[in-house]
């Protein structure tokens, strides 16, 4: 078995309050803790990448992807139970709803790295 390499340095910088709200809504955006977002981006800038998910794709791409995460869910589930001869209550449709709106942001951001990974392969 082979053991993990152990990170034993670290890095400190000071950042106002405005720039530390920023990254933090970076980081969130990615579903990263703030150390772990600002780890990846520094690294991918040394090794002289772009970070295409946190650099280049603003929070209005990550919203459109998020809604069309969702949209897909319902949809999906909505033709589904319709294949099978089910009829959609009021109710049910909601949680639909409700359950595609939950983890929509974190699908789309998954769905945005993954695609910005495969590019920069």
């Amino acid at each position: 078995m082979v053991k993990p390499t152990l990170r034993t340095k670290s890095i400190g910088t000071k950042v106002t309050e405005e720039e530390y709200a920023r990254l933090e809504r970076a980081a969130q955006a990615g579903t990263k803790t703030l150390g772990e977002w600002c780890r990846e981006v520094m690294l991918a800038s040394a090794n002289g990448q772009s970070s295409r998910a946190q650099e280049s794709v603003g929070a209005e791409v990550q919203a459109l992807m998020a809604e069309l995460v969702a949209l897909r869910t319902i949809l999906l589930n909505v033709l589904y139970k319709q294949v099978n001869g089910e009829r959609l209550t009021a109710e049910e449709m909601q949680r639909l709803i409700e359950r595609a709106d939950a983890d929509k942001i974190k699908k789309g951001v998954e769905r945005l790295r993954h695609v910005a990974k495969r590019d920069s392969v």
